[in-house]
């Protein structure tokens, strides 16, 4: 039987979830979550055009697991016949409102909602789109600090899809420096950056956490941005401590409701103090003030 598409089904421990939708974002597909199951796990379902090898599936998912302290999930292909599996995935993300924010991919028609500030994502980009609560919470902390000051010296760690740094660059006329390990990401970022119209404002590097040479290099910064998980929020605190200028802001997301005291100990210990909280759902972001 031919296939005109494949689709990968997965459920996974909510706190990892972002982990394994970076990790599947390399089979070049579009990534759905669902809402949290009975079990506390999110269904995660990859559209692929072309059947993915199993050993890769696996490699990708046990190194996930690894990242995240959980078990290796276990998963399922099956074919998509007689479909088009590109429109299938676009459907099922339809445009976000974030406040002012309205994230949208290309299958979307028409102009954006008068008075929003629009932000191209394509809709095969699953971490990223603004969907998920530490991705949205950050999109209302930028709105709100933005009603009450400008950052002239933005940074953006583990940008993922750049959809933050394009975000503040469309908030202040200032220079956003994104960052993130993965070369992919990188290539990604920068790619979104263009087509929204901010390539010159978004410079997007590969770096190792605070650690690379273009973080020193920029620095210090007046407002970094970190959607990231709990415990790698933590260890980086310092490195954190180091880039952030006096009196800079700090807006840290990825982390559940319950894991708050986790990121905010070391970050406190270093004399930032917790200037805001947005809870969504079970998800925290975390805006602190150096």
């Amino acid at each position: 039987m031919s296939a005109s598409g494949w689709r990968l089904v997965l459920r996974v421990p909510e706190a990892a979830a972002e982990l394994f939708e970076r990790a599947l974002q390399s089979l070049g597909g579009a990534i759905v979550s669902d809402g949290r199951d009975a079990e506390g796990r999110i269904p995660l379902s990859a559209y692929l055009q072309d059947e993915p090898e199993q050993p890769r599936i696996m490699a990708l998912l046990a190194a996930a697991a690894a990242a995240g302290r959980v078990p290796v999930p276990g998963f399922g292909i099956e074919p998509l016949p007689d479909i088009d599996w590109v429109a299938e995935s676009e459907r099922a993300l339809p445009p976000v409102r974030a406040g002012r924010f309205y994230v949208h991919g290309a299958h979307v028609s028409g102009p954006p909602p008068a008075g929003s500030i629009p932000i191209l994502i394509e809709a095969s980009v699953a971490f990223g789109t603004g969907r998920h609560e530490s991705t949205f919470g950050c999109l209302l902390a930028l709105q709100d600090l933005a009603k009450r000051r400008s950052f002239r010296r933005p940074l953006d760690m583990g940008c993922g899809s750049g959809l933050l740094a394009i975000a503040m660059a469309k908030l202040w006329p200032a220079p956003v420096l994104a960052a993130d390990l993965d070369p992919e990401s990188v290539h990604m970022a920068a790619e979104n950056a263009r087509r929204n119209g901010v390539a010159s404002a978004v410079r997007v590097v590969a770096s190792d956490g605070y650690r690379g040479a273009a973080i020193a290099k920029g620095g210090p910064y007046d407002l970094v941005v970190a959607n990231i998980l709990a415990g790698p929020l933590a260890a980086m605190a310092p490195g954190l401590r180091r880039v952030l200028a006096p009196g800079g802001i700090a807006v840290l997301s990825g982390l559940l409701s319950e894991q708050e005291m986790q990121v905010l100990a070391p970050h406190r210990s270093l004399g930032l103090r917790l200037r805001r909280r947005i809870r969504l759902g079970s998800w925290s972001t975390l805006v602190l003030a150096g």
